[in-house]
Parts: C-alpha cells; sequence; structure tokens
C-alpha cells in the first residue's frame, strides 16, 4: 500500500504520513487505531518499541 492510499484511507495528507513514518510527528491514538485498521495490524505490531 503506498503512503497516499493509507493516507486517504485515514484521513490525512500523504505529508502527513511520510511525517509519521520518519518520526517527525506524533499521531494521536484515534489516528494510530485507524492506520491499524486499515492494514489489519496492532497498536504493538505498528508502534511498538523494538528489541534491540
Amino acid at each position: 500500500m503506498t503512503q497516499k492510499a493509507l493516507a486517504e484511507a485515514v484521513g490525512i495528507s500523504r505529508q502527513t504520513m511520510n511525517a509519521i513514518e520518519q518520526g517527525e510527528y506524533n499521531p494521536t491514538i484515534k489516528l494510530c487505531r485507524a492506520i491499524c485498521r486499515v492494514l489489519g495490524k496492532s497498536l504493538d505490531e505498528l508502534f511498538g518499541e523494538e528489541d534491540n
């Protein structure tokens, strides 16, 4: 799925989606949940911290 398609599905701009991916914008929990619904993933799968 492209940034544009995901952004459109959750009602934000592609630029905002890019900023989220780059760590330059912290989305609201409501937006995080919308992204998860569209992608069929949990909050932890998409936004959880990685174990290093």
